[in-house]
This record gives C-alpha cells, sequence and structure tokens, in this order.
C-alpha cells in the first residue's frame, strides 16, 4: 500500500491527531504508512506529511487481490458481503468494502465473521491512533478485560492479570482500600478513603478521651494532696508533749510533704501527658477535611469524565446504526442522495468515534490522577496513625515514670503497665486492622475501547 495513491472524501483540520494532515475535499494524496488501527500517513502534493482517518480518502490504486489459501484466516467461512480481500506489499491482509469503501488490515490468523456492511468494532489502540468509528471488519468478539464499578474501572475478575501489592507484606492502606463497600446499615456507599478517614478521626477522638482520663487522674491528686494538706494542720494532739510529741508533730508534717509531692505529680501530669495529647494536631480535623473534599473532588470529577463517556459511547451507537441502516438503502436503491448520505453518516461516525476516544482519554487522565493522590493520601494517613500511636505510647510512658518516681509503694500495679507499653507495635494494629476494614487490593486499570 505504501506509494499507493488516494483521494481525499471530506476535508480533515488535522486537530485530532498530534501529527495530523490537514486537507480540503478531492486533494490527491501518496500514502507512505497504512498500519492496522484505521489512521493512515500521507503526503500532499506541496511536500507536506501527516496522520488522517483512513475512512477520510478514497483508494485509487488498490492493492492485488489475494486467492485465500488453505490454512489462512476466513477460509473455512465466506467475507461478509461487499467485503474484498487483498495482501499489501508488507504481507498483511487487507480489506475493502465495495459498498461503502471501509476498508482496515487484520493479520493473518484473525478470525473474520459475517456482518452488516459499515459495522464498526471498538478497541483499544494498541500503538498507533485508531478512531473506534473507522469501519472495519470485525474480529471474534474478545472477553471482558475490565468493568466499571461506580465510575471507577477494575480489571475483570475472570480476565486480570495477577497484582502486585505496592507494599507487599506490610499490610498498608494504599494497597487494601481501593474499592466501595455499604456502610454498616446496607443503605449508602462508602469509599475505602472515607473509611481511613473514619479511622483517624475515631483516632483522634481516642486521643480526646485519654486527655480527659488524665484531667481526672489530676483532679483526684489535687483534691487527695489538698486533704492532705488540711489534715497535717488539724489540731488533735496537738499538746502531746516531749519526744512522743516531736514525733508526732513530724508525722503530721509529713503529711504536708506529701502532699507537696502529690502536687507536682498532677503538675506533672498536666504539663508533660494532659496538655501533649490535647495538643497533638490541634488543626487534625481541618487537614482531614482538606483529605476528603480532595480526594472527593477527583472522584466527582471521574464520575463526570465517565458520564461523558457514556454519552459519547452512545452517540456512537446511534451513528453505527444510522451508517449500517443507510448502506443498507443502498444496495437496495442506488442514487447520488444516498451516497451523499453515506458520506456524511461515514463522516458523523468517525467524529463520534473520535469524541468517544477523546472521552476515554480525558476519563484515564482523571481515574491516573486520583489513583496517585489515593496512594499519596492514603500513605500520609498511615504515617500519621504511626505518629499518633508512637506519640500517646511515649506519653503513657512518662505517666508511669512520674507513677514510679511518686509512689514507691505501689510499683507493682505499675509494672504491667509498663510491659503492655514496650509491646505497642503500630505496624501489628494496622495489619489486624486492616484485615477486618479493608475495601479490595485490587487497582483500577485504563478503560479501553
Amino acid at each position: 500500500m505504501s506509494g499507493s495513491r488516494c483521494q481525499t472524501l471530506y476535508p480533515f483540520s488535522g486537530e485530532r491527531h498530534r501529527q495530523g494532515l490537514r486537507f480540503a475535499a478531492g486533494e490527491l494524496l501518496t500514502l507512505l504508512q497504512v498500519p492496522d488501527g484505521g489512521w493512515w500517513e500521507g503526503q500532499k502534493e506541496d511536500g507536506l506529511r501527516g496522520w488522517f482517518p483512513a475512512s477520510y480518502v478514497q483508494l485509487l490504486e488498490k492493492p492485488r487481490k489475494v486467492t485465500p489459501q488453505p490454512g489462512e484466516d476466513s477460509l473455512n467461512c465466506p467475507l461478509p458481503p461487499g467485503w474484498q480481500s487483498y495482501m499489501s506489499p508488507q504481507g498483511h491482509r487487507y480489506y475493502v468494502n465495495t459498498f461503502t469503501n471501509a476498508n482496515g488490515y487484520h493479520t493473518p490468523v484473525t478470525p473474520m465473521h459475517q456482518m452488516e456492511p459499515g459495522h464498526m468494532s471498538l478497541r483499544k489502540p494498541s500503538g498507533d491512533p485508531q478512531s473506534p468509528g473507522s469501519p472495519r471488519v470485525p474480529r471474534r468478539l474478545a472477553r471482558e478485560s475490565s468493568r466499571t464499578i461506580n465510575c471507577v474501572t477494575f480489571p475483570h475478575p475472570d480476565t486480570m492479570q495477577e497484582q502486585q501489592l505496592l507494599k507487599p507484606t506490610e499490610w498498608s492502606y494504599c494497597d487494601y482500600f481501593w474499592a466501595d463497600k455499604k456502610d454498616p446499615q446496607g443503605n449508602n456507599t462508602v469509599s475505602g478513603f472515607e473509611i481511613l478517614l473514619q479511622k483517624q478521626l475515631k483516632g483522634k477522638q481516642m486521643q480526646k478521651e485519654m486527655a480527659e482520663f488524665v484531667r481526672e487522674r489530676i483532679k483526684i491528686e489535687e483534691e487527695y494532696a489538698k486533704n492532705l494538706s488540711k489534715l497535717s494542720q488539724n489540731s488533735l494532739a496537738a499538746q502531746e508533749e516531749g519526744t512522743l510529741g516531736e514525733a508526732w508533730a513530724q508525722l503530721k508534717k509529713s503529711l504536708a510533704d506529701e502532699a507537696e509531692v502529690h502536687l507536682k505529680f498532677s503538675s506533672k501530669l498536666q504539663s508533660e501527658v494532659e496538655k501533649p495529647l490535647l495538643n497533638f494536631r490541634e488543626n487534625f480535623k481541618k487537614d482531614m477535611k482538606k483529605y476528603d473534599h480532595h480526594i472527593a473532588d477527583l472522584r466527582k470529577q471521574l464520575a463526570s469524565r465517565y458520564t461523558a463517556v457514556e454519552k459519547a459511547r452512545k452517540a456512537l451507537t446511534e451513528r453505527q446504526k444510522d451508517l449500517e441502516m443507510k448502506t443498507q438503502q443502498l444496495e437496495i436503491k442506488l442514487s447520488n442522495k444516498t451516497e451523499e448520505e453515506i458520506k456524511k453518516a461515514r463522516r458523523k461516525s468517525t467524529q463520534a468515534g473520535d469524541d468517544l476516544m477523546r472521552c476515554v482519554d480525558l476519563y484515564n487522565q482523571a481515574q491516573s490522577k486520583w489513583f496517585e493522590e489515593m496512594v499519596t493520601s492514603t500513605l500520609e494517613l498511615e504515617r500519621l496513625e504511626v505518629e499518633r500511636v508512637e506519640m500517646i505510647r511515649q506519653h503513657l510512658c512518662q505517666y508511669t515514670q512520674l507513677r514510679h518516681e511518686t509512689d514507691m509503694f505501689n510499683q507493682s500495679t505499675i509494672e504491667p503497665v509498663d510491659q503492655l507499653l514496650q509491646k505497642v507495635e503500630p505496624a501489628k494494629d494496622r495489619e489486624l486492622w486492616v484485615q477486618e476494614h479493608k475495601t479490595g487490593d485490587i487497582r483500577p486499570v485504563d478503560m479501553e475501547i
């Protein structure tokens, strides 16, 4: 096909391809490349070269017709009405519909099946740009490779290849919260990211309640110190004389000293335990709202792009049906009017296919952006949770240390607490929590045409 000549049927602006060739209707082009995919490269008479939809031109020099050989594609079943088989100089089988001038390449092993003239098939481009609206002989319907759930595209479980976890063996947030799931009441859908945010907010609430608990402990210490100080000033047995009177007076003074110790203990509890628990991440809820709004906005953009894809897909289907109907009319009655209508329908079908490709590309870009932000944000939430747990553990250790220094007679009640604090392990806690609350570890994939 390379070197063959063709004539343009419709004007083309060249804007739908990064290296598009602009031309008007009726111009002569020399073909440079004719790969599979519905887009060809050609050169104008003034030397300009670029890519254009194959359905926008009509061949002036057809390749030699091929006689099917045993064992080759489409030999055991006839081609659909109107389709002729040729062989290109590169050794590729090439098909032309004599009714509509639709054309396309297929490898010799591609199975061909009966179809109505003008029918089109959709598939994801494998390398060269391809318009879904370009008419071509259909391949056997491939098994679905993906499915879309709540506007997010996932690989189909029947055909998907195994995915490696982003952080194997770590039970990371970024691996297990891609899908949505029903809330406990079963009424609404909750995203995986919302579940992670709920855990963060719950952690903040637990931190606040721990601070309140320590505040109650401080109140007890302060009240105890106040009562000890008051008791040390009691006048009972104040008239005891001699050395026994001195010992009794010292005992009462020791109560005042003990009261001072408990006041210092309560003061340190407030400054070294309660306040840090209260003040740690004062703007935490605002930060979580920012994360929530950011991811939610990206998800809304993704939903909007998906709606556009479905609208474009519906439009393409309507254009295909219109082209097929007009092609059937041409078989019944040949007229210039019908031929012009077919050209117009083919042009609209190609445009609809290009629109669908553009919508799918925008959708995939939106999903990629959402995916990247999900990974970044979930890893940040994971880091924040580890930081929170470690902060609380350190301040509870400080609490037990203060208890050791204050109450030498109750060491045995503190030792089990010390032992358990040493065993606090954020990674293990994360593993148990993820196992219970995970929503799905299958990551999204690009939507295919």
